[in-house]
């Protein structure tokens, strides 16, 4: 394994002349393994830093570029995270209204969903929108093809609500099954894997790595998968690009994700657009574009009541002052590099 730190990184690190650039490779509960060009080692988070953030976002996650004092051989100390390129993120599981990072730094975010018992259109909206407010580049990955009756339909379902988004169909039968995402990972890029438990995940990273380095395991009686991982991780490939394995989440909820859930119901959105009243609620006034499209059959009711949930949802996560201050802060950043890179 060779640490390259690429060019974009590289100069914001120059701030910190006194510090080791290292990017974050593991992390479990309050612990993170960092990776320098001095190999990789444990780490935490210095005292100041705890008391500077002010949210669970402004900690380190699995693909953050973070500056560390690496003196100690056994454990780094962590003393700042530099700004990101994209960072998704959902609702942490449970109650509490408390967001969690599952990665940052994507560049292109592989959204599997399997082709057997386990295939929802509705889940996969969701991740849709959440992916789309990441910042990186959506893929959607159908797994499980050997298992699949009525593969062509499908696949025509999941294209009209993908809107824009390439959508790829393997089987872990296939020794090759892999060969349609190498294009997306090449030398200094770093993608990610997200879906539900048994999806195949792991069994497709094991491809890329060329070993049985992951667990893996079958099917449950109903058809649907194991917990095979259980937190998240960065493995760097052989030809230098780096991959991020995440554990099975069949709870995604929302994060404060509207412009991603946009993007995701862009056609829901075009015709809210074509109403004759602007604050049209589409409960029935008259001239709503939506309603017409429903009873047309040209939006379908399930579409409709997912997009109406997914606001909902998003909404409520939200209605927090601080929450929101300190979110478009850390999505300005984001911004502000994406910007920046286009023009170079």
């Amino acid at each position: 394994m060779s640490f390259l730190i690429p060019d974009r990184w590289a100069a914001l690190a120059a701030q910190y002349p006194e510090r080791t650039v290292g990017r974050i490779t593991l992390q479990e509960k309050g612990m993170y393994r960092i990776c320098t060009v001095v190999g990789e080692q444990n780490a935490l988070v210095s005292g100041k830093f705890q008391f500077d953030a002010q949210s669970p976002s402004d900690y380190p996650a699995v693909g953050d570029y973070v500056m560390a004092d690496c003196a100690d051989p056994d454990t780094a100390v962590i003393h700042q995270v530099l700004p990101r390129k994209s960072l998704f993120v959902r609702k942490a599981a449970g109650t509490s209204k408390t967001e969690q990072i599952v990665a940052a730094n994507i560049d292109t975010v592989f959204l599997c969903m399997s082709l057997n018992n386990d295939f929802n259109l509705r889940r996969l909206e969701r991740y849709l929108s959440v992916a789309w407010e990441s910042g990186a580049d959506p893929v959607v990955v159908l797994t499980k093809a050997d298992l699949c009756a009525d593969l062509p339909q499908k696949q025509r379902e999941v294209e009209a609500i993908a809107m824009g988004v390439t959508i790829l169909t393997t089987s872990a039968m296939e020794s090759d099954g892999y060969r349609q995402i190498m294009p997306y990972i090449t030398q200094d890029r770093t993608v990610a894997f997200v879906g539900s438990s048994g999806v195949g995940k792991s069994t497709l990273i094991n491809r890329l790595l060329g070993e049985e380095r992951l667990a893996t395991d079958g099917l449950r009686n109903d058809d649907k998968g194991h917990h095979t991982t259980t937190h998240r991780e960065l493995l760097f490939l052989p030809n230098g690009a780096m991959v991020i394995d995440t554990p099975g989440m069949r709870e995604l909820g929302m994060w404060d994700a509207a412009s991603g859930v946009e993007q995701t119901f862009g056609d829901i959105e075009e015709l809210a657009a074509r109403c004759r009243f602007r604050n049209c609620s589409h409960s029935g006034e008259p001239g709503c574009a939506v309603r017409a499209a429903i009873r047309s059959g040209d939006l379908d009711g399930g579409r409709w009541l997912s997009y109406q949930k997914l606001k909902n949802e998003n909404a409520y996560a939200a209605d927090s002052e601080s929450y929101l201050a300190a979110k478009e802060k850390k999505f300005k950043e984001i911004s502000k590099i994406n910007k920046y890179n286009k023009k170079r």
